[in-house]
């Protein structure tokens, strides 16, 4: 009597299952983590901006023609100033309805170290 060697289709379909099992639990922990990246690397931006700005506001003291540099990543930064205060925002397409503001002066109303919403 000859002997059969290889796995049958009951250990074939158990191991497929806990393979689908380990990616459905991997999946949302990798997107997750994916966003998280983006938030950060949009509060690095905005702290960017922050110290190019004050910069720049010893050299002319006013905000008014400071222009940011382009965000990392991707990140969209947008900057208002004036002559004495100054706001800036950053989103992402990546990490969608999440926001991060920060701004200086008298007539801001961002907080004063990037905060994401």
């Amino acid at each position: 009597m000859r002997r059969r060697t290889g796995y049958t289709l009951v250990e074939l379909l158990i191991v497929i299952i806990i393979i689908g099992i380990l990616a459905a639990i991997a999946t949302p922990r990798f997107v997750d983590s994916r966003r998280k990246a983006f938030v950060t690397s949009m509060q690095y931006d905005l702290r960017n901006i922050v110290s190019s700005a004050e910069s720049h506001f010893a050299d002319d003291k006013t905000y008014a023609l400071y222009t940011p540099s382009p965000g990392s990543s991707g990140a969209t930064l947008t900057f208002t100033g004036g002559v004495d205060s100054w706001e800036a925002s950053a989103t992402h397409p990546a990490a969608p309805g999440i926001v991060c503001r920060v701004g200086r002066g008298p007539n801001n109303t961002a907080p004063t170290e990037p905060v994401c919403q």
